[in-house]
């Protein structure tokens, strides 16, 4: 049996630009520190809903400005082609990855 990938999703508009905001289900609520670096998963950014994996994808793939944040959201992005695996970096052992498109 499959199990069905489930990720927040959350857009957001900012004057011309569509932010998303993707995350993995148990991510959501907890801050991550690596060394200087913080990344606060907060119900405001990446709080949507929650949908299976493939909607999300889809969803981003009309966003100008995508976050990406968790195994399984970094790993569906990827294979999307919505980001490139080179464009990942981990903070705690989190993966992460941006994609911003130049329109």
């Amino acid at each position: 049996m499959m199990v069905e990938v489930e990720v927040y999703v959350k857009v957001h508009h900012h004057g011309k630009d569509i932010v998303v905001a993707v995350c993995d289900e148990d991510l959501l609520g907890k801050t991550f520190t690596d060394g200087p670096l913080k990344i606060e998963v907060s119900e405001r950014f990446y709080g949507g809903e929650k949908v299976k994996v493939e909607e999300a994808m889809r969803i981003a793939k009309r966003a100008t400005i995508a976050n990406f944040l968790g195994k399984n959201s970094v790993k569906y992005a990827i294979k999307s082609k919505i980001i490139h695996k080179d464009a990942v970096i981990e903070v705690a052992s989190i993966p992460h990855a941006q994609m911003i498109k130049i329109i």
